[in-house]
């Protein structure tokens, strides 16, 4: 996973942000627009355009019938089961172009969430880092540590719970991008902290496992390590016309997509 996130992010840190990260419209217009072209073009090549087609038109019949022949109960039904029959081949054969889709579709996502989602913590600001250890790692909180560099105090001394949580109450005195180490026994884990400045790119989650595949803005955590996860708090960034954060982020990228595909799909002669 970290591989792919590797990649990804190398890949959009360029084609990203042209005008810089503070025009966000930009991105959030080109890229779900272009994810919705890539979805019937992939759609119309790897799906049974013949089928799907057909079933359809199977599908406008037994309805059809069904309005012919409703004063007749047992047709009703049989019109009724034929339909529910056909509607399973036909979600069927959306799932080759649906599995085809669902991994580049979810990187974009996840690039345009990382990159205008969130909001650099302003100056003054008092967040919670937060640590969780692998109950199976056999580490205990206890043997955690934290060291920060200048600019962040702490506020209160860590939290650390018999269940492998460990909170850290920070205060940010000054603008940058801070890098926080957690000390594991003899391990260091570093976790991002964006404060001041201008819009940019905002790292929040630090995961492992596949799930990190949500979060390319910072490595994936080691795979055989004690930490499960590493989250700082952020601040949603507010966007014109959008729900602010990343569920503004996330809806906006669906809508778009599905309107510049169902836009074009005509075009270029595809069948859903």
């Amino acid at each position: 996973m970290q591989l792919f996130n590797s990649i990804s992010t190398t890949v959009f840190d360029v084609l990203l942000a042209p005008f810089g990260h503070g025009v966000a419209l930009f991105d959030l217009i080109l890229w779900p627009a272009l994810l919705g072209v890539m979805a019937i073009l992939v759609y119309k090549a790897v799906s049974n355009q013949a089928a799907l087609t057909r079933v359809k038109s199977q599908i406008s019949m037994r309805l059809l019938e069904i309005r012919l022949f409703s004063h007749d109960i047992v047709q009703v039904l049989k019109s009724t089961g034929s339909i529910l029959w056909k509607n399973t081949i036909y979600l069927g054969n959306h799932m080759i172009p649906m599995a085809v889709m669902i991994v580049p579709f979810m990187a974009v996502m996840a690039q345009l969430v990382a990159n205008y989602a969130y909001a650099p913590s302003p100056t003054g600001a008092v967040e919670l880092l937060h640590v969780k250890l692998d109950p199976e790692s056999g580490v205990s909180s206890q043997d955690v540590q934290l060291a920060i560099p200048d600019g962040v105090a702490l506020e209160v001394p860590a939290v650390k719970t018999a269940d492998g949580q460990v909170f850290w109450r920070l205060r940010a005195d000054e603008p940058g991008d801070h890098v926080l180490s957690v000390f594991v026994g003899d391990e260091i884990y570093e976790k991002h902290w964006a404060v001041g400045g201008d819009d940019r790119k905002i790292p929040t989650r630090r995961l492992r496992g596949i799930e990190s595949f949500l979060y390319p803005s910072e490595p994936t955590l080691p795979a055989g390590g004690p930490v499960l996860s590493m989250e700082m708090d952020v601040h949603s960034r507010s966007l014109p016309f959008l729900p602010d954060g990343e569920l503004g982020v996330v809806l906006w990228t669906l809508i778009l997509s599905l309107g510049a595909g169902f836009a074009v799909k005509g075009v270029f002669g595809v069948t859903i």
